[in-house]
């Protein structure tokens, strides 16, 4: 089950790979990411120095006021993978055209895991042609649900 997800990635990238990583949390982010509270939007995953990082993900205290003073809910939060992880999530970085972004935090047990994702961005064509599908797919499902229900209407029997 997730917990926060990033719904818009899957309009806005093809998704080539996931991974699935760990994140290093303070205790007060961990209580708010579970009541639900958080945001992935605009958030990416950045490798340096063999060691990779969540950026630009906000993750606000679970209670403002016991947070301590110098608290950032947009801090850069590091990311617990593998060596091997990391040494190939930094080369599809460097690769042309590839990025990398969180797609949902959820639970596994007890531990809060951040799905990421190797992704290429979509053209504004691709775009339109999702929404063409997307839109045919609900006329479909539309004339379907009609249709039943049109055929338990003539198929009861009032008396």
């Amino acid at each position: 089950m997730a917990v926060v997800e990033n719904k818009r990635i899957t309009f806005d990238y093809v998704i080539l790979e996931e991974i699935e990583a760990g994140l290093e949390l303070f205790g007060f982010e961990v209580k708010s990411l579970r009541a639900g509270h958080g945001s992935l939007k605009g958030a990416r995953v950045v490798a340096r120095g063999g060691e990779a990082y969540l950026v630009g993900a906000t993750i606000p205290a679970w209670q403002p006021a016991n947070a301590p003073k110098s608290y950032d809910p947009e801090r850069t939060r590091r990311l617990l993978l593998s060596r091997k992880q990391i040494a190939h999530v930094s080369s599809a970085e460097g690769e042309k055209g590839l990025t990398i972004v969180p797609l949902k935090v959820y639970n596994k047990g007890r531990k809060l895991k951040l799905a990421i994702a190797i992704a290429r961005g979509k053209k504004k064509e691709d775009k339109r042609q999702d929404i063409r599908q997307r839109d045919e797919k609900r006329r479909v499902q539309r004339k379907r649900s009609l249709k039943i229900k049109r055929q338990s209407i003539a198929t009861s029997d009032p008396f």
